[in-house]
């Protein structure tokens, strides 16, 4: 069973006149990467927070926002009269002395001014039922979001299957031109010779070192070991422990040394091909592996 690191997820609860929200959104990283944002009266919960959702999250760049809204016929925001009143008072100076009409909507002025709008204390210690409501959120967010990336984990499963499936069957394709190829080497070396002025050849020797050439050039061994990391790619990302992302990262590499291996020992056009095929089908699955827990 695979997990994606990629998710979003989102929990909202209400106590009172007050809404809670949590959201969360993760992205892949090589390590757990988190932040956290909350109120100012809920400060203290942090490194709490932050530490129970990084325990669930276990990897992956992460960032919650926590908000709380007074609901009702109270708002978050008043507005501050008083200042108003002192901004007034210096236009209405400001015009005499300037010798410049008064503005005709004083609404759209004043309110320019950051200090017209007065927030609604938000140091008030909070209660522990808010304390308790918030933190539940967060978490029920964190879940929400760890179940996104079990659906996007079995659309993972999905593609890798089928790019290990398509590289196993281009493997088997390199196998009609094995014999082939070895033919037309040894014809070659043999043609060489055959252009070189008379000298005396050991026939023997010479078919020993053809031998020792053409073995050279094997790749039973490349496919071999190719054929047990896409086995061994497919048995570690269906364990039913989750966290097979960096451990599928390093067989790919693996099966990307086999195969570039095949690649420098084929010496056939059409095997060529099918190792740059192969390639294409790799790195497909390279970096999709990099969204795995």
């Amino acid at each position: 069973m695979l997990l994606s690191m990629t998710g979003f997820g989102k929990a909202v609860a209400e106590v009172g006149n007050k809404k809670f929200t949590a959201e969360i959104k993760s992205l892949n990283s090589k390590q757990l990467d988190m932040a956290v944002r909350v109120p100012s009266a809920f400060r203290h919960l942090e490194l709490d927070l932050r530490h129970e959702a990084g325990h669930i999250l276990q990897r992956g760049k992460a960032d919650m926002q926590l908000t709380v809204e007074t609901l009702g016929s109270e708002t978050a925001n008043h507005l501050n009269v008083e200042a108003m009143k002192a901004y007034k008072r210096q236009f209405v100076e400001a015009s005499v002395a300037l010798g410049i009409p008064e503005p005709s909507d004083w609404y759209a002025v004043l309110l320019r001014f950051a200090d017209s709008l007065k927030a609604e204390n938000e140091s008030a210690e909070a209660t522990d039922e808010e304390v308790a409501t918030l933190k539940r959120v967060a978490i029920e967010a964190t879940h929400a979001l760890m179940e996104y990336r079990r659906v996007e984990g079995r659309r993972l499963e999905e593609f890798f299957a089928s790019r290990i499936g398509r590289i196993g069957e281009l493997l088997s394709q390199i196998e009609p031109f094995e014999a082939e190829r070895v033919e037309k080497i040894r014809l070659r070396l043999e043609e060489g010779l055959g252009k070189l002025p008379s000298v005396e050849i050991d026939k023997g020797r010479l078919e020993q070192e053809m031998i020792f050439y053409i073995e050279k050039l094997d790749v039973n061994e490349e496919k071999q070991r190719l054929t047990q990391h896409l086995s061994y790619f497919m048995e570690t990302m269906e364990s039913a422990q989750p966290g097979q992302g960096k451990k599928l990262g390093f067989i790919a590499q693996e099966m990307g040394r086999e195969i570039n291996t095949l690649g420098s020992k084929s010496n056939h056009a059409q095997m060529q091909r099918i190792v740059v095929m192969m390639k294409d089908e790799l790195e497909q699955i390279k970096e999709q592996v990099l969204n795995v827990l």
